[in-house]
């Protein structure tokens, strides 16, 4: 499920983004929250979906992976949202520092784009290397 809250970028606008991703584990959890947090943190488009996050296909994550541009920001609430593993998270965000994408998980006070904000991540990157 995808929430577009700018249709500037509908129309073929080059600028940057900022893109959230929303996940909960099953039917019986809610998204609202994340999606509000998201929201406040001016994400332009979130990518949403109920699913496991120890299942390998994750179909809304796998699109905004791919449509997630150079210059652009990835948005989460926390981190045990995206990954589903530190394996697997420090290897998407690596992938996305890779392709110029910066990533901010709001809970986690982690923000790629300023060197403070790197620091907690880079830690935890260099603590446990993939």
């Amino acid at each position: 499920m995808i929430f577009l809250t700018s249709l500037l970028n509908l129309t073929g606008n080059t600028e940057t983004m900022k893109i959230g991703y929303a996940r909960v584990s099953t039917k019986e959890q809610n998204l609202d929250r994340q999606i509000d947090a998201l929201q406040q943190a001016g994400c332009e488009k979130i990518f949403s979906e109920q699913i496991s996050g120890a299942t390998k296909e994750r179909p809304e994550l796998k699109m905004l992976l791919c449509q997630i541009r150079d210059g652009d920001q990835l948005v989460i609430d926390k981190l045990s949202r995206l990954g589903k593993s530190l394996k697997d998270l420090i290897q998407i965000v690596s992938d996305l520092e890779d392709r110029g994408v910066t990533f901010i998980s709001l809970k986690d006070a982690i923000d790629t784009s300023s060197a403070s904000g790197y620091s907690p991540f880079l830690t935890r990157r260099l603590r446990f290397p993939h």
